[in-house]
């Protein structure tokens, strides 16, 4: 996948996620936070777990190694159980505005966890775009005259949820040359059911059957979806970048919360929505390349037969790309634009 074709996933899984997050404000009226989060993962691992199923005409395996599960577990964990919880009641805190615009710290936070745990490059373009999509954030949540919109409270649970995608997202990328599918299914599936008995422990009553199903309905595309897309492109670009194109997404659900649902337009907003734009653009506009070092690699993983996958088949094969089976590449010393994917996960 040329770097272009990267990007397509990363911008598809932001509009869905983006779209997702006024819907789910909305649904808030009739459904408590930690109920709400149970049924939009719910829905989306119940609407992935079938649809894989059909794809693959029974149980596939899931093209996961041993050593892969512990990072899956804690994906699940952190991403399916912990953050869809804290932004539930981050958004009765907030307008829906305003909280996709914060959501756009995901990028930041992902991107720190990227550089400093993983070890992705920064450049200085990219740490500039981090700062002003940080300062959009600032003047979001720093308290300002008239009726609040948002408080303290909402803006730090909004932002604890994306300290939570931002762990999720460096564990997903682990595990990302694996089925997505499987990956969002699964996480669907189980953090839904966790968080489906919490509600029913702390009491929560069962919404109407209409409420029930639109909010599975949005989970399976905000949530499920988007989550097979942002795999894809975890495993062409990286955290940090993936990241930073899937900062898109909290404008996008800025806009529908002012178009659909008539939230008011504040100098506030505008103000952070420029910052965080500025941002977005310094990071859609990055390049890197560089001389850099292959060493010796087996694995699985779909693949066109590109620069990196120049090898014979031990099998029939039909001609048909990208296709899937295990591969060995030899050392190889060369410069190109690239990304930090599967094949580029080198220290600078």
């Amino acid at each position: 996948m040329t770097a272009p074709a990267s990007v397509l996933p990363a911008l598809a899984a932001a509009l869905l996620f983006g779209a997702s997050t006024p819907f789910a404000k909305a649904l808030l009226a009739g459904v408590p936070p930690i109920l709400l989060a149970a049924l939009l993962y719910l829905g989306s691992g119940i609407g992935l777990w079938l649809f894989r199923i059909a794809r693959d005409r029974g149980f596939a395996p899931t093209g996961l190694a041993r050593s892969d599960w512990p990072w899956l577990v804690g994906a699940v964990a952190t991403g399916g159980v912990i953050g869809p919880i804290l932004l539930m009641y981050g958004l009765t805190w907030t307008s829906a505005a305003d909280a996709s615009l914060l959501l756009n710290l995901e990028a930041v936070l992902t991107a720190l966890v990227a550089w400093v745990v993983f070890g992705e490059n920064a450049d200085r373009r990219i740490v500039l775009g981090m700062a002003l999509i940080v300062g959009g954030g600032v003047v979001l949540a720093w308290p300002h005259g008239g009726a609040a919109r948002t408080s303290v409270p909402g803006a730090l649970a909004v932002a604890g949820a994306c300290a939570c995608w931002a762990v999720d997202n460096n564990l997903t990328r682990r595990v990302s040359a694996s089925d997505p599918v499987f990956i969002a299914a699964t996480k669907g599936l189980v953090a839904g059911a966790t968080s489906l008995a919490l509600a029913v422990g702390f009491g929560a009553k069962p919404p109407s059957v209409v409420l029930a199903a639109a909010a599975m309905v949005v989970g399976l595309a905000g949530y499920g979806i988007s989550l097979v897309l942002f795999v894809l492109s975890l495993r062409d670009l990286g955290s940090a970048r993936t990241g930073a194109y899937f900062a898109t997404a909290p404008f996008i659900g800025a806009a529908i919360a002012v178009l659909a649902f008539h939230e008011s337009i504040t100098a506030v907003l505008w103000l952070a929505a420029v910052l965080m734009s500025a941002g977005v653009w310094l990071h859609l506009t990055e390049r890197h390349e560089h001389e850099h070092v292959h060493e010796p690699m087996t694995h699985t993983h779909a693949h066109r037969h590109d620069a990196h996958h120049q090898h014979e088949h031990a099998f029939e094969w039909d001609g048909r790309e990208p296709h899937t089976h295990e591969h060995h590449h030899e050392p190889i010393r060369h410069t190109h634009p690239h990304y930090p994917d599967v094949h580029h996960r080198h220290r600078h």
